[in-house]
């Protein structure tokens, strides 16, 4: 039998005239791994505070089993700046103590690219006080992970963590014997971590069996039994269980529910796109040409980070961009926008964007603009104009687009002083929509924001007509919202990755087991091995170029055979130039042939580079 590990009994608490918890009650035993959720400002936080003993409850008591080893990383770290990485990571051991030891070795090269910690100036010797948000995190996560806790308390862990240092840490968590209590929007490290789910809401936790795809399940089918009046919620959750259902089979670890039941639920649920409709609003929107990128050239000072790319953003567009951190993903974004803003005049390093006449770009970055602190909530969105429609026939007013991103009409009237960074980022997001683009660059817009609002976000994007570039570390955003992955891989090159994100994992892996031996024949340690990556991704193994060939020829065939076909439709609605009827469906299948033969062209001019 499991033992016990934490008791939260009937704890209560009040902030203002607010009750974040409301009589909850509550147990974590040896291993358990609870993924817990909820709009930002429902008391997430504060529950698991409470939990850890960092916070007192106003009712209520919360005890830990004797002798309980607790490890928290909170969202600001407590590293004494003075220090070095070294003595709050490793501590006291001699180096041939902490080199012997598989968990640390794991931890340094799954957080830092190899044990001397490539990136940092002085390797395990570099003194904290100078680095960056992000690197601090790292460094307070692996201190915590080293440590080796009876119960692991998470705070948004995947915050600062690229799309490998999360896969890195999922794994892990998922090989301890640890417990584990983990707040995260990341739904993908929810569902491949957690096998039970704390939903917080208004004053209460609900608890559900399995990850987060069972958890959708679970509290849709909850709210169907309720009859709760929540219409518009209750759609969205049966539309994101649609779009789980639909997707990869093997997304949750055990189906703990009958998949009868599931499909019975969202049997009257249409995907959460209809791409043909969405592609014709768009080229209405934008015409043929939205971004042309010829031979282009993107450097960060000196420092070059693609070189010779060709490449087209085409209306309707739907792209999910990633890549390693520093490989260029901002960069790229800036130099296309730098165009757009400039109507062509500021060009990159080398080659030039061609921008669409009909472009209206809304930018996400990952700073949040500042605003008047006194400026109230509403005021900000109806700075930029008063309704605003959002395609196929959505039109939305100022006031029901910010209930939307779950600004009520008491929070609506707040000074922008008084809103928390997850707030500031979703008015940013809202101000954005507000203006009405036909083009969505979005840079890490998952930032800071709860997965109640990012459902909110992902519905109100499946009915958007325009072309869109996402950049995000939080895989399931990428996959939910995008169409096509294109990847930068640190080689000065983008490549597509016909299978997403599990491709890109594969590719980077393979690079570095390339670099490795190549490393290590020279006598160098695991910093030069990991330099060395870059260097890995042009040598194309001869198993990998054997296969690009063969692909290629099949390509070519495919393209053959729908250049055949085109032409068979220029004749039969040459032929038919009366009949209108005949002639729209006609166009419309040669619509869909031009943007497929499109696509493989593009696959075939990646291949071609490997082969």
């Amino acid at each position: 039998m499991a033992v016990n590990l934490v008791n939260v009994e009937n704890v209560s608490k009040v902030y203002g005239t607010r009750a974040l918890l409301d009589g909850v009650s509550l147990g974590v035993s040896e291993g358990d791994r609870i993924g817990v959720v909820g709009r930002n400002g429902d008391g997430k936080t504060t529950l698991i505070r409470m939990l850890a003993k960092l916070e007192e409850a106003d009712t209520g008591r919360v005890t830990h089993s004797g002798g309980l080893r607790l490890g928290v990383l909170t969202q600001h770290d407590s590293l004494d700046p003075a220090a070095t990485v070294r003595h709050e990571v490793i501590g006291d051991l001699a180096d041939h103590e902490w080199a012997g030891s598989a968990r640390i070795r794991d931890v340094l090269t799954g957080l830092f690219g190899g044990l001397d910690m490539p990136g940092f100036p002085q390797g395990l010797d570099t003194v904290i006080g100078p680095l960056s948000g992000g690197e601090r995190r790292r460094i307070a996560l692996a201190k915590l992970l080293i440590a080796d806790p009876d119960l692991i308390v998470l705070d948004e862990p995947t915050n600062h963590l690229d799309v490998e240092g999360i896969s890195w840490l999922a794994g892990h968590l998922r090989a301890r014997r640890s417990a584990l209590v983990c707040v995260t929007h990341d739904r993908w490290f929810l569902d491949q971590v957690c096998t039970r789910m704390w939903d917080v809401q208004k004053g209460a936790v609900y608890e559900y069996e399995g990850g987060y795809s069972d958890y959708v399940f679970a509290r849709a089918e909850r709210e169907r039994i309720a009859a709760t009046e929540e219409v518009k919620r209750q759609n969205l959750v049966r539309k994101e269980l649609a779009w789980l259902r639909r997707g990869a089979p093997a997304r949750t670890s055990k189906p703990r529910f009958r998949v009868e039941a599931a499909n019975e639920l969202i049997k009257d649920v249409p995907p959460p796109r209809d791409t043909s409709e969405l592609m014709k609003f768009a080229t209405t929107r934008l015409g043929k040409t939205v971004f042309d990128l010829e031979d282009v050239t993107v450097q960060a000072g000196p420092k070059l980070l693609l070189k010779h790319l060709t490449w087209q953003l085409g209306p309707g567009d739907r792209i999910g961009l990633v890549g390693v951190n520093g490989a260029g993903k901002t960069s790229l974004l800036r130099a296309m926008a730098e165009a757009a803003r400039s109507e062509g005049d500021v060009q990159p390093a080398a080659g030039k964007v061609a921008v669409g006449k009909t472009v209206k770009l809304a930018y996400l970055s990952q700073e949040v603009a500042e605003l008047a602190p006194t400026l109230r909530v509403l005021e900000a969105v109806q700075e930029i104009r008063e309704r605003v429609d959002l395609g196929k026939g959505r039109e939305m007013t100022a006031g029901q687009l910010c209930e939307t991103f779950g600004f009520n009409k008491e929070k609506q009237w707040t000074p922008v002083g008084d809103l928390s960074g997850g707030e500031r980022r979703r008015l940013q997001l809202l101000r954005l929509l507000m203006d009405e683009p036909n083009v969505l660059f979005l840079d890490e817009p998952t930032n800071d924001l709860d997965i109640e609002t990012l459902t909110q976000l992902e519905d109100l994007l499946d009915g958007w007509p325009g072309s869109m570039i996402v950049i995000s570390h939080d895989r399931f955003f990428v996959e939910r919202t995008t169409d096509r992955v294109f990847a930068l891989l640190g080689d000065a090159t983008m490549r597509m990755l016909p299978r997403g994100i599990d491709e890109y994992l594969e590719r980077r892996q393979r690079m570095a087991e390339a670099a490795a031996p190549k490393a290590q024949g020279q006598g160098q340690g695991p910093a030069a091995a990991q330099s060395a990556t870059a260097d890995a991704a042009k040598a194309v193994s001869a198993a990998d170029a054997r296969a690009a060939k063969k692909e290629l020829q099949k390509i070519e065939r495919q393209l053959d055979k729908i250049s055949e076909k085109e032409s068979k439709l220029h004749t039969q609605i040459a032929d038919n130039a009366t009949d209108f009827e005949k002639v729209a469906k006609l166009d419309a299948e040669l619509r869909e042939l031009v943007g497929e033969r499109e696509e493989l062209e593009m696959r075939w001019l990646e291949l071609a580079e490997d082969a």
